[in-house]
């Protein structure tokens, strides 16, 4: 099976599964506010594996609810999945956090921070001291051809 199908597969199962999760009824699952980020279907299309990030800080057992709602809901799941998808197999599906989005966040809260915005104020105070020295140096440059 060509690679463009399967990320056709993929794209079309994140889609659905996004619409899918909102019905589970849950409260583990419905209550935390879920994003599916990506799936990634096997080449044979027997074993899925979903990508999610949770919105919000989740305290870790919260998270480990999360978890042990998702496996529970598999079945009911994979059966809508079944019913929306036209797939010869409904792959089995195994649902892993994504942290990714988290530590962007974090990344960026850091990048803001007080530490890094003074080192940028330093960097460009120093890289206009030394456009200036070379603007000078330049000008003497210029100012001994024409004393020639």
């Amino acid at each position: 099976m060509g690679k463009f199908r399967r990320n056709r597969i993929n794209e079309e199962m994140s889609k659905e599964l996004s619409e899918i999760l909102r019905t589970v009824k849950d409260p583990r699952v419905s209550s935390q506010f879920l994003t599916i980020l990506r799936s990634d279907v096997t080449p044979d299309l027997k074993y899925a594996k979903i990508h999610y990030s949770v919105i919000g800080a989740a305290s870790e057992e919260e998270d480990r609810e999360l978890r042990r709602g998702l496996k529970s809901a598999v079945p009911y799941i994979r059966g809508q999945l079944a019913l929306r998808m036209n797939l010869r197999i409904t792959p089995e599906l195994t649902f892993v956090r994504d942290h990714s989005l988290e530590e962007g966040a974090r990344i960026e809260e850091l990048l803001l921070g007080e530490t890094v915005q003074a080192d940028l104020r330093r960097f460009e105070a120093r890289a206009a001291e030394e456009a200036a020295r070379m603007q000078e140096t330049e000008n003497q440059e210029t100012e001994d051809e024409y004393d020639d």
